[in-house]
C-alpha cells in the first residue's frame, strides 16, 4: 500500500474510535433526571451526585481478521503496528524483517497479482477485446467501478487497470474469459500457487473481494518475486497512468500508489512539497489520536470528562476530514472514484462531522469549560407581558 492508504486508513479507524464516544452534556442529564425524579429527590446529596457523574461509552474499533487472531500483540524488535510483516532481500532471499510470515489470512487485492501471473503465463492475445458484464459487477461488497456494463477493452487494457488502478471489474472478466470460463481460471491460479510451493495459499477468485482468498506473507514474497520475473507485470503495475477510450470518450485512470505515480517525469513522492504536506498530515493524525487515547484511557479508569471528549472527537473529526481532503487532491480525479479508499474515507468523515456532533456543537462545550461557565444558545424567551406589547 502506499503512503495515500496508509494515512487514511489510520484516519479512518481515528475517526470511528472518536465519534464512538458518547457522552451526556449536563444540560441533557439535567433534563432527564428532571423527568424520572421528583423534586424531593433532586434535592438529595445521592441524586445530586448522580446527576454531576458524567458516563462515555468506549466502542473499539472493527478489529481486523490479524487483531482477531490475536497477531497484533506479536512483539517485535520494530514495534510495528502491522499484525503480520515480511521484508526480504529479493536477490538473496535473505529476511530482513519477519513478525507472523507464516499466519495465513485473507490478502485481499494481491490476489490481482496472481490473476496477472495465470493471464500472463497463459499466452492469450493481449489485442482481444473483452467485454464487462453484468457478472464482473461485485455482489460481494457492493464496490463500485468506472467500467460500466458493456466497456470493452482490450485484455492488456484489462490486466493495467487490474495492477495499477486495482480495478475489480477488469480482474474478473479477465478470469471469466479464461479458456474453459471462471471456475477454471480459479482451478490454474490454485494450480500455479501450489507449483510454486505456496503451500498456505488458496483462491476462490480473482479479484481479492473475497476474505476466502487467502496466503500468508511467506507465500505472498514467493508470488513477487515469481511476477518480477515477467516484463509486462513490471511495466503495469508500476505504470503512474493510463487511458483508455471507452467508445466516445476517453478516460484516465491513475496508481492508487503515490510512491509510483509521477509528474514531470518524477516520482511525487520526491517532491519537497508534498513531502511536507505528508509530514503535516502525519503531526495532524499522531495528535488527534493522542486526544482521543486520553479521552479513552480516562474514561475507562472511571475518570470521564465531557471536556477531553469533547476536544478528541472535534480533533479527530475535523482532522479526518482534513486529511482526507488533502489527500484526495494529492490522487487527483482519482480519489473522487466510489471504489478509491480516499473517497470512502472523505465521506465518511464528512458524515460523522454532523453525525457524531457537529464540530459548532463540540466547540460550544471547548468553550463552556474554558470559560467555566454555560453559554446558553438560544434566544432568552420573552415574558408574557412583552409578548402582549
Amino acid at each position: 500500500m502506499g503512503l495515500i492508504s496508509k494515512f487514511v486508513t489510520t484516519t479512518v479507524a481515528a475517526l470511528v474510535a472518536a465519534v464512538a464516544l458518547t457522552l451526556s452534556t449536563p444540560v441533557e442529564a439535567a433534563q432527564k433526571q428532571a423527568k424520572k425524579k421528583a423534586t424531593a429527590t433532586a434535592k438529595s446529596p445521592a441524586h445530586k451526585q448522580k446527576r454531576s457523574k458524567r458516563m462515555a461509552r468506549v466502542v473499539p474499533e472493527r478489529p481486523s481478521f490479524g487483531q482477531l487472531a490475536g497477531l497484533r500483540a506479536t512483539d517485535d524488535a520494530l514495534d510495528l503496528k502491522s499484525s503480520v510483516a515480511l521484508v526480504m532481500d529479493q536477490d538473496t532471499n535473505e529476511v530482513l524483517v519477519s513478525k507472523n510470515s507464516d499466519a495465513v489470512l485473507p490478502i485481499a487485492s494481491i490476489t490481482k497479482l496472481m490473476t496477472a501471473l495465470v493471464v500472463t503465463e497463459a499466452s492469450l492475445p493481449l489485442d482481444e477485446t473483452l467485454t464487462i458484464s453484468q457478472e464482473d459487477v461485485d455482489t460481494e461488497k457492493g464496490s463500485r467501478s468506472r467500467l460500466r456494463v458493456g466497456t470493452q477493452l482490450t485484455r492488456e487494457e484489462m490486466l493495467h487497470l487490474a495492477l495499477m488502478s486495482s480495478e475489480n471489474r477488469a480482474a474478473h472478466a479477465l478470469g471469466r474469459a479464461y479458456p474453459g470460463g471462471l471456475s477454471a481460471f480459479v482451478q490454474a491460479m490454485n494450480a500455479k500457487a501450489a507449483l510454486l510451493g505456496m503451500t498456505d495459499t488458496h483462491y476462490v477468485e480473482p479479484t481479492g473481494l473475497s476474505s476466502k482468498n487467502q496466503s500468508s506473507a511467506k507465500d505472498l514474497a514467493t508470488l513477487v518475486k515469481a511476477a518480477h520475473e515477467h516484463q509486462l507485470i513490471r511495466e503495469l503495475s508500476t505504470s503512474p497512468e493510463f487511458r483508455v477510450a471507452v467508445g466516445r470518450r476517453e478516460m484516465q485512470f491513475r496508481t492508487t500508489n503515490s510512491l509510483v505515480r509521477e509528474q514531470f517525469g518524477r516520482p511525487l513522492a520526491e517532491f519537497q512539497g508534498l513531502q511536507w504536506k505528508f509530514a503535516d498530515m502525519a503531526i495532524k493524525l499522531e495528535s488527534a489520536q493522542l486526544l482521543l487515547y486520553r479521552a479513552a484511557a480516562n474514561a475507562d479508569k472511571g475518570l470521564p470528562s465531557a471536556y477531553e471528549t469533547a476536544v478528541a472527537k472535534a480533533a479527530c473529526n475535523q482532522t479526518g476530514f482534513e486529511v482526507a481532503n488533502e489527500a484526495v487532491q494529492v490522487m487527483g480525479a482519482a480519489g473522487y472514484s466510489r471504489s478509491a479508499l480516499v473517497e470512502y474515507c472523505m465521506r465518511r468523515c464528512r458524515g460523522w462531522m454532523i453525525a457524531g456532533g457537529s464540530i459548532e456543537m463540540l466547540k460550544n462545550r471547548i468553550a463552556e469549560h474554558v470559560f467555566d461557565r454555560r453559554f446558553d444558545q438560544r434566544p432568552p424567551k420573552q415574558k408574557p407581558s412583552e409578548a402582549a406589547e
